[in-house]
């Protein structure tokens, strides 16, 4: 096994957004120096990294010059080009390995890997004609979702069929690009889990995780799910499976559809911390971030014990279309943790950052961190 990267190195992050930013919290307090690439400048990340270098990820040269400066690579987002990876692991180990990326940055090649590998999905067809379309529509039946194969997050790249004859113009809506046509599942409730996986195999995580979604964007996420101990136990078991059968090193997160009568279904899954885990900061022995500094740098892995049930609300550029919202509203609810991520502008839909607060019970802390964003605003009406 190779030796562990140890406090004092530096890591190198692809891509800096917040889950950058977050990570290299995480990093600089345990001594480690983070770098980090990306198209952009004054980033969430870049403002906490010892360095950015801004550089488009096309641009290899730039990408092997930055992974020759620091001792491990990893990965704030799935979207970055598999040559990017591949030039950076000409220099430095790169974790999770760019196979792992190149698999689940695109929703053929990730659904195709999970059906073949025996874990429940959503039944879905690929669609590269109208002809694929029409047969994926007579196969799966209406309602249907429609997605791209490539860049899709956040409800972006996909479209509702509510009818066979809507099939055409939903393609030509998302671009007559590659895509997948998902079967609709009258689902009970979306839950994630996140986990993360050692060098050495080990793996373990945070238990599941609950997600409520508003207008296709993650709204709230708390902690433990309203779900059968069974549930729990066979989504724990499924993400385990799934990060071992990619091999990753480092987090992952598997998002899942809770259908009636608690079977499963894999959604779709992300190589990286998570949205729905950022209340582990606050909330867990260890946090996501930490976990997958510990991960990548091949040091122990960290208890994920949650000190105290959590909620989680994101915080959307909508906030601000009245003005900076009433930040000191919000923290006069005690167990409020406010986490802004330094973006320069406030769009609508935008992730700018979010509240975390713990509870007695999942119920308590959900009613506490939406009282908080509540108050944000209220003073405007």
């Amino acid at each position: 096994m190779a030796q562990p990267i140890l406090p004092g190195a530096t890591v190198g992050v692809l891509g800096s957004g917040q889950l950058g930013r977050m990570f290299a919290i995480a990093a600089r307090r345990l001594g480690y120096r983070v770098h980090t690439l990306s198209p952009d400048e004054d980033t969430p990340t870049g403002q906490i990294a010892d360095a950015e270098i801004q550089a488009p990820y096309e641009d290899l040269d730039a990408v092997r010059r930055f992974a020759s400066g620091v001792s491990v690579v990893t990965f704030e987002f799935e979207n970055v080009p598999a040559a990017t990876a591949q030039a950076a692991a000409e220099h430095a180990p790169v974790r999770p390995a760019g196979s792992v990326l190149h698999t689940t940055q695109h929703r053929i090649r990730e659904k195709t890997f999970l059906q073949r590998a025996g874990f429940p999905v959503t039944p879905f067809r690929t669609v590269e004609t109208a002809e694929d379309l029409t047969a994926a529509v007579a196969a799966l039946g209406t309602p249907a979702i429609l997605k791209t194969a490539d860049f899709g997050y956040d409800g972006k790249g996909q479209v509702r069929i509510q009818r066979a004859a809507e099939a055409d113009a939903a393609w030509s809506a998302i671009g007559r690009v590659s895509a997948v046509l998902e079967q609709f599942i009258p689902f009970e409730r979306e839950v994630s889990v996140v986990a993360a996986r050692a060098m050495d195999g080990t793996c373990i995580d945070w238990g599941v995780i609950e997600n409520r979604h508003r207008n296709h964007i993650l709204d709230v996420s708390f902690s433990p799910a309203s779900v059968e101990p069974e549930t729990a136990v066979r989504a724990r078991e499924i993400a385990h499976a799934v990060l071992e059968s990619l091999g990753v090193v480092g987090v992952l997160c598997v998002e899942f559809f809770v259908a009636p009568g608690g079977s499963l279904l894999i959604n779709e899954l992300a190589p990286r911390p998570h949205n729905s885990g950022h209340l582990t900061v606050d909330a867990a022995v260890t946090s996501q971030f930490e976990q997958q500094l510990r991960a990548v740098c091949g040091l122990p892995l960290g208890s994920t014990e949650l000190v105290r049930p959590a909620a989680m609300a994101n915080l959307l550029g909508d906030l601000w279309s009245g003005g900076e919202p009433d930040w000191q509203a919000a923290l006069a609810c005690p167990p409020v943790k406010l986490h802004l991520y330094g973006k320069l502008e406030a769009r609508p839909g935008r992730k700018m950052g979010h509240l975390t607060t713990l509870g007695a019970d999942a119920a308590q802390a959900l009613e506490s961190v939406l009282h908080a964003r509540e108050a944000l605003t209220r003073s405007r009406t």
